[in-house]
């Protein structure tokens, strides 16, 4: 690239399965279109996960549009491994133009169009699809004495495997699923403390992603008519994967109420119970990276953009995709990645 302004009809600033499923259908458009990828190879976050992660799902629902995962060796969930291996190859298959390492540092307004700034140069595009996700920016929710802790602090995100935990006391925070995964594997080799805000329930034992996925989308289409729907939370807050299983058997998936306030040596709760350990996992979850759109400024005042589906409410050249719900139901996973890129490339191809 150079860096005089070069045009594009359609940039999609992501390269990961969100994007991926962006640039299957806006290949079968024929549409002029690029895709930016800050990291230097294919894979998404999912080069980033720990070592034991599988999805939730099996690998016929747990794929983009065009082409199914490949069944695991013996069955079972794929592994972290195992998916970005098949983002890989999906990418070559339909030969999607992913230019990487290319970082957006900027997307600002220009002459009916909008410019995104690289280190490379800069883009003009008639619309922009922003699938960067949410696993670059980790979110540790801030308590009193949080600086003073003279152990470590562990995001999910920072964490490859137990190993490094070896007879350590770990405290784990948070009540979802990356808790519970993580819970079950460090609990093997290390004093574990799990606290959580309120008492964790596990999702019955036949219960995975496929339900999980027709339950979201049952509760979008339910909220489009203002009608009532059953909620996720009703039925329970973590997947019963096999080792999450192991660890209830154990006796080990016991969860503490949730601490006030950290000290130099540890946590501590209001009634003085304090507890020391050496490093505390923060399994706390992520936020939307959306700096790159800030010079737009779209935001509302709880971090989002509005969108009226896909489109930003304040920006109709701007798309969101993979981000949660609020940009498509169970968007933030593949098969919802897919079917949320279809009805969005729809949109732009008449858009365009």
């Amino acid at each position: 690239m150079t860096a005089t302004l070069r045009p594009v009809d359609v940039l999609v600033i992501g390269g990961g399965q969100a994007g991926l499923a962006a640039g299957y259908y806006l290949r079968r458009a024929k549409a002029d279109f690029v895709i930016f990828d800050a990291q230097d190879s294919a894979g998404g976050a999912w080069r980033h996960a720990w070592d034991s992660l599988s999805l939730f799902s099996p690998a016929q629902y747990s794929s983009l549009p065009g082409r199914m995962m490949p069944i695991p060796p013996g069955g079972g969930y794929p592994s972290a491994t195992e998916v970005v291996t098949y983002l890989a190859d999906y990418e070559r298959r339909y030969e999607l133009p992913v230019l990487r390492p290319v970082a957006v540092r900027a997307v600002r307004r220009g002459d009916g169009r909008l410019l995104v700034e690289t280190g490379q140069g800069t883009w003009q595009a008639k619309v922009v699809i922003s699938a960067t996700g949410t696993w670059w920016r980790p979110y540790i929710p801030y308590y009193s004495g949080l600086r003073d802790f003279g152990g470590e602090h562990l995001h999910t995100a920072g964490y490859l495997g137990p190993e490094p935990l070896r007879g350590k006391r770990v405290v784990i925070v948070g009540g979802g699923n990356s808790a519970a995964q993580l819970l079950a594997e460090v609990s093997t080799l290390a004093e574990v403390t799990w606290v959580t805000q309120r008492p964790p329930r596990l999702l019955p034992d036949d219960i995975d992603g496929r339900a999980l996925f027709d339950l979201a989308t049952r509760r979008h289409r339910a909220s489009q008519t203002g009608e009532q729907s059953e909620s996720i939370a009703d039925l329970g807050d973590i997947v019963a994967v096999p080792s999450v299983r192991e660890a209830r058997d154990r006796g080990v998936l016991k969860a503490e109420p949730m601490f006030t306030h950290i000290t130099s040596h540890g946590v501590a709760w209001a009634d003085g119970t304090t507890l020391a350990c050496d490093v505390i996992l923060w399994c706390t979850g992520f936020r939307p990276a959306l700096g790159h759109l800030a010079p737009l400024g779209l935001r509302s005042p709880d971090g989002l953009i509005p969108t009226r589906g896909t489109q930003a409410i304040g920006e109709p050249r701007l798309h969101l995709l993979g981000y949660g719900d609020w940009t498509g139901p169970a968007s933030a996973t593949l098969i919802g990645a897919g079917r949320t890129a279809r009805q969005l490339v729809a949109e732009i191809t008449a858009q365009l």
